[in-house]
């Protein structure tokens, strides 16, 4: 029995660990991977914060994320995280992430894309990196355990209260229920179901989320994916948008731009996919900064331009083009991080707080996943010192042990990593940049068929220790379940705004000025729409 069970070991998850642990509670994170391995580490360009107010100022950054948030930005919960994103930074820099820092010996900013200022606070192009491995480094100096390479299998919910999670050890095969008094998923998004048009890791598979929804969870704006302007061609490595920030342009081959580079990510990435379709092909010209520009505000990009493309961005244009990136929907929660099961909380990317409504802005990912861990990690853990230790009468862990083992039966007549791909080129095509009722229909058809046939499709390795086939293929159902509710809500949402943009109705529509929820009764899937608070 611990006191916080943390789910998820990114930014989010650290920063809720650490603040529950400062608290005086017991804290256990729970990682599918690593904590350095985690989605954080793309997060490249900088976080948001008005730290000098001379030249910017905190209502600036509130009009900012709201005008990105399309009218579905929560306003009371936008203005608490901008006003205190400050003191936010504060905390990052005293517990020593290396920011970079300009000849006053300040912390240096750059601006992104939507903002009307220099507000973005950097480690060079890895910012979001230098976040997580600091994070990390004090949560072992903390002495918080970690129990890494575990994939959640379920929560265990009774009376509409989370009382622990069931988990499968990938290392041993050996599936164990976990107690805790308070649970906090912070888990990531769900950008990898976009397999092969995606900057995600192979591990961010939204399993978690799904996993939620099935306990009884609300998740809400599911339909919204932010789709990265810039990604190398053939690999989807992510340009960092610090790229554009520094004074990249863009550029068709005969060196011509073609759309403002700071304009928010959902406008520049359907330009660039405008010039893709015509079969132009897209540049990003950073020449005109100069080798000792780009040795200090972009080495990485230097780096993997060269080390995929073989590339010197000082000399050449660099091939782009857009890929999933970032996902703006998930586990709906209340301004204290709950969603609306007793005792779970969600934070970062797996949650939908009310930051990034139908677009995020650049530079507000890191700063809701530090706010929001830290919100979370404080209210659950005063209110776990409140509580007694939960009982369980649950047969959680028997049921997910005899699921588990049936999936080593299910005939391998199917190979699932072919649909796993043909899933991410169709959710690409048909529900990304550009959307439509036939394309939308066509995709849900072709789901709902691979959920139908998940049964047929098993695995080849039937071993017990470390065995990814069995790991990818439970992902994969979740995979396909959360595809689906992706695409009902793309499909109800008969409008285009922020993120979401249907050539069928092309501009924004007052009646949908309000977030998608859908929940589940007796085992049906039901959507709605929500005003926004």
């Amino acid at each position: 029995m611990v006191d916080v069970l943390v789910v998820g070991s990114g930014g989010a998850g650290l920063s809720a660990a650490l603040n529950a642990k400062y608290e005086g509670c017991e804290v256990l994170v729970l990682s599918k991977t690593h904590p350095t391995h985690s989605q954080t580490s793309q997060a490249q360009a900088g976080i948001n914060a008005v730290i000098n107010d001379q030249n910017d100022s905190v209502d600036c950054h509130i009009q900012d994320t709201l005008k990105s948030a399309h009218k579905l930005g929560n306003e009371t919960i936008i203005k608490d995280v901008c006003q205190n994103a400050k003191d936010t930074i504060t905390w990052l820099d005293e517990i020593a992430v290396p920011f970079s820092r300009n000849e006053h010996n300040q912390i240096a900013q750059r601006q992104m894309g939507g903002s009307t200022n220099k507000r973005a606070c950097y480690s060079s192009d890895y910012t979001g990196l230098k976040i997580i491995h600091t994070l990390y480094d004090n949560c072992l100096k903390q002495d918080i355990q970690f129990l890494n390479e575990y994939i959640l299998l379920n929560i265990i919910v009774e009376n509409n209260e989370a009382k622990g999670v069931i988990a499968l050890d990938i290392t041993t095969g050996v599936i164990k229920e976990i107690l805790a008094k308070k649970i906090i998923l912070a888990s990531g998004g769900y950008g990898g179901l976009y397999t092969g048009h995606t900057t995600n890791s192979y591990a961010t598979t939204g399993e978690v989320i799904n996993i939620a929804f099935n306990a009884g969870c609300k998740l809400s704006n599911m339909e919204f994916v932010q789709f990265h302007p810039t990604t190398l061609i053939n690999s989807n490595v992510l340009v960092s948008e610090s790229a554009r920030g520094e004074g990249g342009y863009l550029v068709t081959c005969d060196g011509v731009r073609f759309v403002d580079e700071l304009r928010p990510r959902d406008e520049v990435a359907r330009a660039i996919s405008k010039k893709l379709q015509n079969r132009e092909k897209v540049y990003l010209d950073l020449r005109h900064l100069g080798l000792e520009k780009i040795n200090e505000a972009m080495p990485q990009e230097r780096r993997l331009a060269y080390e995929f493309l073989g590339i010197k961005i000082e000399e050449e244009l660099l091939p782009i083009n857009p890929a999933a990136h970032y996902t703006m929907g998930g586990i709906q929660t209340n301004e204290a991080a709950l969603t609306n099961i007793e005792n779970l909380y969600a934070c970062g990317e797996c949650a939908q707080h009310g930051i990034h409504g139908a677009n995020r802005l650049g530079g507000n990912s890191l700063l809701e996943i530090i706010a929001f861990g830290k919100i979370a990690g404080e209210h659950a853990a005063k209110e776990a010192k409140k509580s007694m230790n939960p009982s369980v009468i649950s047969n959680q862990l028997e049921i997910n042990k005899s699921e588990c083992e049936n999936l080593y039966d299910y005939p391998n007549e199917i190979n699932f990593y072919e649909i796993k791909h043909e899933l991410g080129r169709i959710l690409f095509e048909k529900v990304g940049l550009f959307r439509n009722e036939e394309d939308l229909s066509a995709a849900l058809e072709k789901i709902e068929l691979w959920q139908e046939q998940y049964t047929k499709m098993g695995i080849g390795d039937k071993s017990k220790c470390y065995n990814k086939n069995l790991v990818e293929f439970i992902e994969f159902k979740h995979m396909l379940e959360l595809s689906n509710i992706i695409v009902n809500c793309a499909l109800n949402r008969k409008e285009s705004r922020g993120a979401h943009f249907r050539n069928d109705f092309p501009k924004e529509n007052e009646k949908y000025a309000k977030q998608t929820i859908a929940y589940e009764i007796n085992q049906e899937f039901q959507l709605e729409f929500e005003d926004v608070v």
